[in-house]
């Protein structure tokens, strides 16, 4: 499998010629959707849910079809009948030849005043975690976890436990768009002192073979 980060919370997997993205939003590429066999996405905020970009893939790829909750699956239902699937904490199926296992259920807290909005992770093929904008911890064991690093709802403490709790093999930094490059390396630092995995962070555009 190869993993191609895109900018913020957006990743490309490719296997077997067919290609997986997960959370192509508005801090990402305009293109981070296109040729996409299957799209998942995490949660409506947009900075994970482009709504027209993900029209315009579906529209250039008949045959391209969405996973997602029901908050983003009931804004492109009607326009894609029969290609936009709502999944829950438990699911599991296959897109794009890709076994994916989703988890999780709430979006983390951002404020005690603002109400949580639904958000699910997802396992592919039993290696790569992406939890969108939580702390899933997944009972399955996770080699390659795609880790939160800056957000409005979290501290580098807790993304250092978050890796410490999943254990998985390295953690690629995700949701990144809100970090500096000046203060990039004050949490490599932490995160790989600390958080007992192997840490990397890739560029928009690199890649790596998993």
């Amino acid at each position: 499998m190869k993993l191609t980060k895109k900018s913020h919370a957006c990743i490309r997997l490719e296997k077997d010629g067919r290609t997986l993205v997960i959370d192509p939003g508005v801090f990402s590429e305009e293109d981070a959707a296109a040729g996409a066999d299957a799209v998942l996405v995490t949660h409506e905020h947009p900075d994970h849910f482009d709504e027209e970009r993900l029209r315009v893939a579906l529209d250039a790829n008949p045959a391209a079809a969405v996973w997602t909750l029901s908050s983003v699956a009931g804004r492109l239902s009607a326009a894609f009948p029969g290609r936009v699937h709502t999944v829950g904490n438990g699911d599991t199926f296959t897109a794009a030849g890709f076994d994916v296992q989703v988890h999780g259920e709430l979006h983390a807290v951002i404020h005690p005043d603002l109400p949580r909005i639904t958000n699910v992770g997802f396992l592919v093929d039993g290696s790569v975690f992406h939890p969108g904008d939580a702390l899933t911890v997944p009972e399955e064991s996770v080699d390659t976890l795609m880790l939160p690093v800056m957000a409005p709802w979290n501290k580098v403490s807790e993304v250092i436990e978050y890796v410490r709790e999943v254990k998985p093999r390295r953690a690629i930094d995700i949701h990144d768009a809100l970090l500096t490059d000046l203060a990039r390396p004050v949490y490599d630092t932490h995160i790989a002192n600390l958080g007992g995995a192997e840490h990397s962070r890739l560029a928009s555009g690199e890649s790596t073979d998993l």
